[in-house]
């Protein structure tokens, strides 16, 4: 990876060559026999107010690095400048445990499984006014009318709040789950794989909820997914994971219809097309399985299941480089090759 993206102005999470490996211990002593590089040299920027989408197939390290952004796992190395409402600048990474709880008022999480992440026998006035609680609402009345409050604004009743998890629809789930996140009026959410556990019809009504509170209370989003039909919906900006690096970050508009990257081109290639009608014979799909983060390929990470590989692609690692205004792709051979795309518009 690179230091070479530029700190955009309005910035509020700058994330510089984080890395995050796993130890793989083995024999009666665990003795440490390998790593694991979940996440590899990653960079990238947040500006204020909008949405990044991290995509990529399973196995890539979004989740990994998601959780490392808001320190629920201990980051490897690397930076996560975090901009905080008062104008400071902190290292998320390095910071001391005591004071990483008055950061999260302003940095919160959506969990991908809206069963197991809700406490199964608490309330949801518990579980949405845990945080306030936490954070010294100790009035309980207070505590009530705010979520109350919170639940109306996620579109469920407030008379729900004396109800438990189990008598609510997975896509209720996941809007409690949103109104907890939003209890203590975070700037930063982090939302992984959100609605990738729900049925099509419920996943547009929750983009469409966490659309309209973004414009509402001026969110930022981390939007974690590997549905890029799901993403074009609701992001500003796309970054293409693979085998624990980014290997393409644009404008969605601009990667949808001119990837740069041939894993970019894969992906695209899979996003189904609302026509019957529609012919794609021409799609250039994915081979083989993700290379093994324990011991990935020599050079580039795709070159084994790239149809554009040359010699050069298997011994020479690339560098994620500004290949067109604001668009940056890791590919030796990013100017020798077109690639197809797809109009964000007719994704479906």
């Amino acid at each position: 990876m690179t230091d070479s993206i530029p700190a955009m102005d309005g910035t509020i999470l700058e994330v510089r060559r984080l890395t995050k490996h796993f130890p793989i211990r083995r024999g009666l002593l665990k003795r440490t026999v390998g790593m694991v590089k979940a996440v590899d040299d990653v960079s990238f920027d947040i500006r204020s107010g909008e949405t990044l989408g991290l995509v990529g197939e399973s196995g890539c390290g979004k989740t990994t690095t998601s959780r490392c952004v808001l320190r629920a796992i201990e980051p490897t190395s690397g930076e996560i400048v975090f901009r905080t409402s008062d104008g400071q600048e902190v290292n998320v990474a390095t910071m001391p445990n005591r004071e990483l709880r008055p950061l999260r008022r302003e940095m919160q999480m959506i969990f991908q499984d809206p069963f197991s992440s809700l406490n199964s026998r608490m309330s949801l006035l518990d579980i949405v006014g845990e945080p306030l609680l936490v954070h010294g609402m100790n009035n309980r009345r207070e505590r009530q009318e705010r979520v109350a409050e919170l639940l109306r604004l996620v579109g469920l009743r407030p008379e729900y709040m004396q109800r438990y998890p189990h008598a609510f629809s997975g896509g209720e789930r996941q809007r409690i789950g949103i109104a907890r996140a939003l209890a203590l009026h975070p700037r930063l959410v982090v939302a992984d794989e959100p609605v990738s556990a729900l049925d099509v019809s419920v996943q547009a009504q929750v983009i469409n909820l966490l659309m309209d509170l973004q414009n509402e209370f001026e969110l930022t989003y981390l939007f974690v997914a590997h549905d890029l039909s799901v993403v074009k919906q609701i992001s500003d900006r796309v970054a293409v994971m693979y085998v624990g690096k980014i290997v393409e970050l644009a404008n969605t508009e601009d990667l949808f219809s001119n990837p740069k990257h041939p894993y970019t081109e894969a992906l695209l290639a899979a996003v189904p097309v609302p026509d019957p009608r529609a012919r794609r014979d021409d799609r250039k799909l994915l081979q083989g399985e993700v290379a093994n983060p324990a011991n990935p390929p020599s050079g580039c990470y795709f070159h084994p299941r790239c149809p554009y590989v040359q010699d050069v692609c298997r011994t020479e690692t690339p560098t994620l480089t500004e290949v067109a205004p604001s668009h940056f792709a890791s590919c030796h051979r990013v100017k020798e090759i077109e690639l197809t795309g797809i109009s964000p518009a007719g994704a479906a």
